[in-house]
């Protein structure tokens, strides 16, 4: 059966091009224009034929995408949410993602990026196993089976050593890593360089990590040993 997808966005072009792109791609497109007829949309769905995803616009009339989003997790509704909007702010993506969103899309966007969205929050949910390849430590997200990363909802791009270290670190929260350790982790047994390039790994990470990289909260330094996760 192919998933059955909500579109809710109260611009007419938009909704009709985010349908139609949807479609063309087998997904079976229900739309709406306002947050109440979403709401009574997903509560009167028929009992094993409710919405696979919604994709879900913030800027509604009357009631707003973030009040759509509470009143579903709520009520125990766990439909995955893919908000999509024009709001690009990091408290926009945080409280968005804060309120049960499960990831986020700032407008403009292409039409292959939405359906790739799409396709891998449906991943996610339909597969336990997958889903549980979700990694998540405060406004961070690592996703195991796409090596991918996303802070406040924005990808970010990693080196595939940076992606290793972040990952490992992920794994085993707060315990302390030498950097021996993490050579023999990430690099290899076999690895004979300067450990300081551990150092410049971490202080890469921080960057595109950290919203103040000299004062970080995720990868912190534990003089004398090594650094921790958390």
């Amino acid at each position: 059966m192919e998933p059955r997808l909500l579109v809710v966005e109260d611009d007419d072009t938009i909704r009709e091009t985010i349908s139609d792109a949807l479609a063309l791609e087998g997904f079976t497109v229900t739309a709406c224009g306002n947050g109440r007829d979403a709401l009574q949309s997903i509560q009167r769905a028929p009992e094993g034929e409710g919405f696979s995803l919604v994709v879900l616009d913030l800027m509604l009339p009357g009631l707003g995408g973030l009040d759509v989003c509470r009143q579903l997790r709520a009520a125990e509704n766990h439909t995955p949410i893919l908000v999509v909007s024009a709001r690009d702010s990091e408290t926009d993506r945080v409280l968005g993602l804060e309120v049960g969103a499960d990831d986020y899309l700032i407008k403009p966007f292409g039409m292959r990026e939405l359906v790739a969205r799409c396709r891998a929050l449906l991943r996610r949910t339909s597969n336990p196993t997958a889903a549980s390849k979700v990694l998540e430590h405060a406004n961070l997200r690592l996703f195991q089976d796409e090596c991918r990363v996303t802070r406040d909802g924005y990808e970010v791009n990693l080196s595939p050593k940076e992606y290793r270290l972040l990952e490992l670190f992920m794994q085993h929260p707060r315990r302390v890593w030498s950097r021996d350790k993490l050579l023999e982790q990430v690099w290899g047994a076999d690895y004979f360089g300067d450990s300081k390039t551990v150092d410049v790994h971490i202080r890469w990470l921080r960057e595109k990590l950290e919203t103040s990289p000299s004062a970080p909260q995720h990868l912190i330094t534990v003089r004398g040993f090594g650094y921790r996760f958390g």
